[in-house]
């Protein structure tokens, strides 16, 4: 990403998170170097409040995710978490240091929200909080079709505040008992058993799962919590018997895929490389993505969790430098990859081919999609990617660092080509 230029560790940078108050309302003033963990931790530990907006994995720097968007199951109520900063002090190509927000140079503050590091160096943000939760109701729900579950998940993103989940995910699984990508990688805990036998044999080679959670306090009465939950799930058509529930603390629900990389560090999985894809796919070819990607390219999974939930456009600004697709609803693919024969050349060769043969998919059939955490390996990908939205970047581009000496290694602007 840095081809002989420089890559800066923003964790060198002294770390600040304090929690201010302003106009009324609370925030936290972090550092960019600093990982969304630690800002959990000193927020939920320290004062009992939280970010709105998460990512699946806390290990990750504030000011990496907001040159991206930051997406997880809260994005549906609250937008990503670039919707959810209102002030940031950036350093720009131009080397200036500025302060901006919505009212206080604004180009720039919407220009490096989602802008892949292009345009300046997030050196602070002030991100909105709200009272932590204590407990979180975690639960999954499977379904043997792709219409049942996308009509479920999109009925729960859609319906107003209080009266769905706080958070709500979904993800695919092999129809299969295969420990890593089939029935086993569903239940919750140990003593929990997938019951194929609920399986509709008229299912095909994938099943789908909904994952939600309802936030509560420690001292609401039990009685309460599962009649919220059960309100909402009867509601749902997902198979009778397939669902599993459990009760865990809010910052260890927050903290689940800190579990999974301490996993994959022992056996030594997490350091191999795992070529990752995230798209973001129209709702429109959702129903065609799942017929020709996860149904024949990912029939046998990909060694670690297919995720696939909906989305809403209303909740992204326009004005940030985040393209996606058309329409109000939209949905997020993550492959996730991981395979423990990772020494093998080829099987990260073989990887790297499938999420090329998914890409061409998407382009040959027409679907209105883009890549999240996006790479390309010309200017011309670049062009096709932002769409009408090209000029825009590139008029940023030359505003706000001119000599193209940020993240030349992403191949969109070169120095003998500047903007």
């Amino acid at each position: 990403m840095a081809d002989r230029g420089l890559v800066i560790d923003m964790r060198t940078m002294e770390e600040r998170i304090e929690v201010v108050s302003c106009g009324g309302s609370t925030y936290v003033d972090v550092s960019g170097g600093a990982l969304w963990e630690d800002v959990l931790k000193r927020c939920v530990l320290g004062f009992g409040l939280a970010p709105r907006s998460w990512t699946d994995y806390l290990g990750l720097t504030v000011g990496g995710t907001l040159s991206n968007a930051g997406i997880s199951g809260q994005t549906f109520r609250y937008g990503p978490q670039t919707s959810n900063v209102t002030e940031m002090e950036v350093v720009t190509g131009k080397a200036e240091t500025l302060v901006c927000s919505e009212t206080q140079n604004p180009e720039i503050f919407f220009s490096i929200l989602g802008g892949l590091g292009q345009f300046g160096i997030i050196t602070r943000a002030r991100v909105l909080l709200q009272p932590a939760p204590d407990m979180v109701r975690w639960v999954r729900l499977v379904y043997a079709e792709f219409d049942a579950f996308s009509r479920d998940a999109e009925f729960l993103v859609t319906r107003p505040e209080g009266d769905s989940f706080d958070y709500v995910e979904g993800f695919v699984f092999v129809n299969s008992s295969d420990p890593v990508n089939g029935w086993p990688s569903v239940p919750l805990t140990p003593e929990q058993r997938f019951n194929s036998g609920r399986v509709p044999r008229t299912a095909g080679s994938v099943l789908y799962c909904i994952e939600v959670a309802l936030h509560y306090k420690s001292s609401d009465h039990a009685s309460t919590v599962d009649m919220a939950v059960s309100r909402m799930l009867e509601r749902l058509g997902f198979i009778e018997g397939l669902e599993f529930h459990v009760d865990v603390g809010y910052m260890e629900f927050l903290l689940r895929v800190k579990r999974v990389e301490d996993e994959a560090r022992a056996n030594g999985i997490w350091d191999a490389p795992h070529p990752w894809l995230n798209l973001l796919v129209s709702k429109r070819d959702i129903a065609d993505f799942d017929r020709t990607v996860f149904k024949k390219i990912l029939r046998d999974g990909v060694g670690g969790p297919m995720l696939v939930y909906p989305l809403l456009r209303s909740k992204w600004d326009d004005r940030t430098s985040v393209v996606i697709p058309e329409g109000e609803i939209f949905y997020l693919v993550a492959l996730l990859r991981f395979d423990p024969a990772y020494s093998k050349d080829s099987v990260v060769e073989t990887m790297v081919a499938q999420n090329q043969e998914i890409i061409k998919c998407c382009v040959q059939n027409g679907f209105d999609f883009k890549l999240y955490l996006p790479h390309y390996q010309s200017e011309e990908g670049w062009k096709r990617h932002f769409g009408n939205r090209w000029t825009r970047f590139v008029e940023r581009k030359t505003r706000f660092d001119p000599m193209a000496i940020l993240a030349p290694g992403q191949k969109i602007f070169s120095r003998s080509r500047q903007p």
